[in-house]
């Protein structure tokens, strides 16, 4: 009878503790509230996920509208009025003043080779060349010399930018300090710049429109970096950073093809320049033989179409050696 009361209390003290471990130990050793902890994060994980979700889509509808914007403006520059293009050559002329240096040259081409015995055929193709060809010439070589010396000095300028903004300065001063220690042309885009947020616009759209004065890739990527960190914040001196080594290693990129191009840019120049100099070589040993091509008719008609030809050969060879990257 002992024996069975005290295995009835045994075996009701171990079902009491056995109800205390299942009910009381998660209280007091803090599951529960570890548990607790867990279904809290378990809920905010969600949102979280959603609210960075929601912040990368932004970033990534801004970086496509800014993509959609540069492939407008790509088919816009193919029709450059020719004032923007005076002013991306560095001139400050206006265009009735380049249609009366373009009039004058032309006027001058075919006086001076219809008294050199040219006839009148071959003056006005000589006019017409000095006319309308010289001066777009003229106007793309200065363009393209702004352009070389714009991109040699802006990554340097991309990092004045970038350690201002890491000592504190804004970026509007950090550009300022840019403007007033750049070389030119950097100096004058610069101030562009400066002159046009001044008058109230915004400084995102007022460093976009750099790229309408100097159409570069580059130009338009600093534009671009500095609309989408005004639209949607972030590490400015980081992205600025990115995008100096970016062009820094387009630079070597663009030299690198120019080293590797020299043969076939050497090719092409000798066999461009060989019929004048075997032309030049003819006249000086014998005029009279070579005379006729612009003493005759038959002969000036000839001499029109080789130029057409050679002109025409010279463009081709000119778009096969020149690579675009």
């Amino acid at each position: 009878m002992q024996m069975q009361s005290l295995a009835l209390a045994f075996l009701a003290a171990t079902t009491v503790g056995g109800l205390a471990w299942v009910f009381l130990y998660p209280y007091l050793s803090g599951e529960k509230k570890a548990e607790s902890r867990r279904a809290s994060v378990a809920r905010t994980e969600p949102t979280a996920a959603r609210s960075g979700e929601r912040t990368q889509r932004s970033r990534r509808e801004q970086v496509e509208g800014s993509l959609k914007e540069l492939e407008a403006r790509s088919q816009k520059d193919k029709k450059v009025p020719l004032g923007m293009r005076i002013s991306q050559a560095g001139l400050e002329w206006s265009e009735q003043k380049f249609w009366i240096i373009s009039g004058v040259l032309g006027l001058v081409g075919f006086g001076a080779a219809f008294l050199a015995g040219g006839g009148p055929l071959g003056a006005a193709g000589i006019g017409f060349a000095m006319g309308f060809g010289l001066p777009r010439w003229l106007l793309g070589f200065l363009k393209k010399r702004r352009e070389k010396a714009f991109l040699k000095a802006l990554p340097d300028a991309v990092d004045v930018i970038v350690r201002g903004i890491k000592a504190g300065l804004p970026l509007f001063e950090s550009i300022k300090v840019v403007a007033s220690d750049s070389p030119e042309p950097l100096r004058s885009e610069f101030l562009a710049i400066i002159e046009t947020q001044a008058i109230g616009m915004p400084l995102a759209e007022a460093c976009s429109r750099l790229y309408e004065r100097m159409p570069l890739p580059e130009a338009n990527f600093f534009g671009i970096v500095i609309a989408i960190q005004q639209k949607s914040g972030g590490n400015l001196s980081e992205a600025l950073g990115n995008l100096s080594r970016v062009l820094r290693d387009r630079k070597k990129m663009a030299e690198k093809i120019q080293a590797m191009s020299m043969e076939a840019k050497a090719s092409a120049g000798i066999i461009g320049s060989l019929p004048p100099i075997v032309m030049l070589l003819v006249f000086i040993t014998t005029p009279d033989y070579i005379a006729l091509l612009w003493t005759n008719p038959t002969g000036q008609l000839m001499l029109v179409f080789c130029a057409i030809w050679m002109t025409i050969g010279v463009l081709v060879m000119k778009k096969m050696i020149n690579f675009d990257f």
